[in-house]
């Protein structure tokens, strides 16, 4: 597809190693192995040669995916990606989810979390998230509040999970999502770079209409199952909730992540000259 304008030629064998190590990256140890992660189904792939061309290592697209989907295929060539034909069955034998487009990319070292931090006026941070779909849905929602990047500590979930790229709709590659180091770590360069340390839990002393808005912020979003430990807490300016005016007994975490971005991304806007 990507040479001289001949004919391409179909990959049609599904036990190549070529598709087999492709398959592989599902695992972790791979990924982390070889540094480059899947990217399944069109609209994640779409936004990965749209706005990360430089990490895209490889485009794969069966016949039919390749005629539904020009657009790809047309922003792939432009870019001079790697962009191959595959049969259907070689296709669904490197991943199962990729409803006829895949793409393998690179994964970049991490930048010094002060520089990536620097200038900014909205982060949110994940610890000890451990659910793909809950890191996905947040990293969707920070871009959508106009986030400026977003860092998972060393024990969320690996941002380069399938589920977590799925989950992300394709934000995944508008914003900086980096792995930081400790929550301690994240935050005293948060702190450096003038943003002040919010703590989303459903314990937190202060209500959300009430917190410090206005100013720039670096959010915590805890585990989905034991909310904020002391240690998360006591390395926040506030720890805040959000008021449950209804019957519910609580938000999901994505949906709390959510409100908290979106609260903070509008009272900056007021706040803001």
């Amino acid at each position: 597809m990507h040479h001289n304008g001949s004919v391409p030629e179909i990959m049609t064998n599904p036990r190549a190693d070529r598709v087999r190590a492709v398959r592989a990256l599902a695992r972790r140890s791979a990924r982390q192995r070889s540094a480059q992660y899947l990217v399944e189904g069109p609209q994640g792939v779409r936004e990965a040669v749209t706005h990360a061309a430089a990490e895209v290592r490889d485009v794969y697209l069966t016949v039919e995916a390749s005629q539904r989907y020009p657009e790809i295929v047309d922003v792939a060539v432009a870019a001079d990606l790697r962009t191959h034909l595959v049969a259907p069955e070689v296709l669904a034998e490197m991943s199962p989810d990729a409803q006829g487009v895949l793409a393998v990319l690179q994964v970049l070292e991490p930048g010094d979390l002060g520089a990536l931090l620097a200038g900014t006026r909205l982060v949110a941070c994940l610890a000890q998230v451990r659910d793909p779909g809950n890191a996905g849905t947040v990293i969707r929602a920070a871009d959508a509040a106009g986030a400026d990047a977003v860092v998972l500590t060393a024990e969320s979930v690996d941002q380069h999970n399938p589920k977590v790229v799925r989950s992300t709709a394709g934000s995944l590659f508008h914003l900086p999502v980096v792995r930081g180091p400790s929550l301690a770590e994240v935050t005293d360069a948060a702190r450096v770079a003038g943003l002040t340390v919010l703590a989303a839990d459903g314990a937190g002393e202060v209500a959300l209409d009430d917190a410090p808005l206005g100013a720039p912020a670096l959010w915590v979003f805890g585990n989905e199952a034991h909310g904020l430990g002391a240690e998360a807490r006591s390395l926040a300016d506030a720890v805040v909730r959000i008021p449950i005016h209804g019957k519910a007994e609580s938000l999901n975490l994505a949906m709390a992540a959510t409100l908290c971005l979106y609260a903070s991304a509008s009272a900056q806007r007021r706040a803001a000259p």
